[in-house]
């Protein structure tokens, strides 16, 4: 019996989900705003941006791909285990995709998120969805034994396949212009009363927004000394949603667009490092939206591909569910390489990534508990 077998009968990407056809938007879009009071009137609007894509989110497709690459490198390492898909909003979700394992008998699960970072919706609700799954299943008398590896933005494998892609980009742009671009890092955005709080409430590690400016500053110190030229560069933010009145995290990259011409930029590497692999946000809010905003003011615009089946990353990703296995078998580890510090856990401390500071606590998987 192998390393990870010995401790995992399946291995789970647990994922955002979107719709497959435009009948599945105003559903999918229902389920992603849950709870949150966001009338019909309002998400039909904001579905016209799957309009121009026939209704097809690309995330089901590249997180297939995603999930076919690691088991083909698990295996190519002499680990033959399932990798499977729950999604939190749209099929397959996270209660069916755990309730198929639990019974075909596979009940150790080990959970890989598609977000590399860290805060309440990219880490927290991922861990309440599995918890509210988990208990149904057991009402069901389906037990479960669930196990997640380690945020994993601070990977070598993770920094190392964005910065060979914006190397690249910058090559080409500088063959086609004679110009070294901007480089414009972009994330999603998250409300400041969810930034507050991300990571550990003792603020022992970086919040969200330190977190992806500790990738951007490795990643572009690295693109430089390959290119032998600093690249200027800056994070912006995408995908806002919510009240006007509820304050995000910002600049929003349209607005950011707007000051870097300004300012006299004539070029722009747009990278989406808060962002695994093509999702609805980066298909609309940078391929479209963004890259509309770009030509009207007269930049020469080029978005940067995701890290996607990159070797480097998928290598990285096997990296962490050996390194998992390791830790639950109690033996020595072999940690995944880190390009940045600090390594995280893979459980969190308790009150880890809550979504405000008033905002209530739900019931959550892979949570140390209180000494």
């Amino acid at each position: 019996m192998s390393e990870i077998s010995a401790q995992y009968d399946a291995v789970m990407l647990v994922s955002y989900g979107g719709p497959r056809q435009m009948e599945d938007v105003l559903p999918f879009m229902r389920n992603a705003t849950s709870g949150r009071g966001v009338p019909d009137e309002r998400l039909k609007q904001v579905s016209t941006h799957y309009g121009r894509f026939h209704g097809i989110s690309p995330i089901n497709a590249r997180n297939l791909e995603i999930r076919r690459a690691l088991e083909l490198e698990l295996s190519r390492r002499g680990e033959e285990i399932e990798v499977v898909i729950g999604n939190r909003n749209w099929h397959p979700f996270i209660h069916d995709t755990l309730c198929d394992l639990a019974m075909r008998g596979l009940t150790r699960v080990l959970c890989i998120f598609t977000s590399a970072y860290v805060c309440y919706s990219g880490c927290r609700q991922y861990r309440e969805d599995l918890a509210a799954a988990k208990a149904q299943l057991q009402a069901q008398d389906l037990l479960l034994d669930l196990d997640k590896v380690r945020a994993y933005y601070t990977t070598e494998g993770f920094v190392s396949a964005y910065t060979k892609r914006l190397v690249k980009a910058v090559r080409s742009m500088e063959e086609s212009t004679g110009r070294i671009p901007y480089v414009a890092f972009v994330t999603h955005s998250i409300p400041r009363a969810m930034q507050e709080c991300s990571g550990p409430a003792d603020h022992s590690r970086p919040d969200y927004r330190q977190q992806h400016q500790q990738v951007c500053a490795e990643v572009a110190a690295r693109a430089s000394k390959e290119l032998g030229r600093e690249l200027p560069w800056d994070l912006s933010f995408c995908s806002r949603s919510g009240p006007p009145q509820m304050p995000w995290l910002e600049p929003d990259i349209n607005d950011r667009l707007t000051q870097l011409k300004a300012a006299g930029i004539t070029d722009v590497a747009c990278v989406p490092i808060g962002f695994i692999c093509d999702h609805m946000e980066v298909v609309y809010d940078l391929d479209t939206e963004a890259k509309e905003t770009a030509d009207q003011l007269g930049l020469n615009y080029l978005r940067v591909p995701t890290v996607g089946t990159d070797p480097d990353f998928i290598g990285a990703l096997a990296d962490l569910v050996t390194e998992r296995a390791g830790e639950k078998a109690g033996g020595e580890v072999v940690y995944a390489l880190d390009a940045l510090e600090p390594r995280w856990p893979a459980w969190a401390p308790p009150g880890d990534s809550r979504i405000s500071k008033h905002g209530a606590d739900l019931p959550v998987e892979f949570e140390t508990k209180q000494n």
